[in-house]
């Protein structure tokens, strides 16, 4: 199975980690979808990257769908 076609793959954002678990093509449409939204800093990393990494904060303070549910979230630097 080639490694693009794995559900290993993340979108990150200025706002955060948007999903994860995708495959290549899926992550790739995502950055697309959310480039015509006029969401900056658009990246595709892989899951194990992104895994160290903030969900993101949508307009309603909540984390986009498809976000490391399992995973705390980190409490705020002071």
């Amino acid at each position: 199975m080639s490694e693009l076609k794995e559900q290993r793959w993340a979108v990150m954002s200025e706002r955060g980690c948007e999903a994860t678990r995708l495959p290549y093509a899926d992550a790739a449409e995502l950055v697309r979808r959310l480039r015509g939204e006029q969401i900056r800093g658009l990246c595709v990393i892989t899951e194990t990257a992104a895994s160290h990494l903030s969900p993101a904060k949508t307009g309603t303070n909540q984390p986009s769908s498809n976000n490391h549910p399992e995973r705390p979230h980190r409490a705020a630097k002071k």
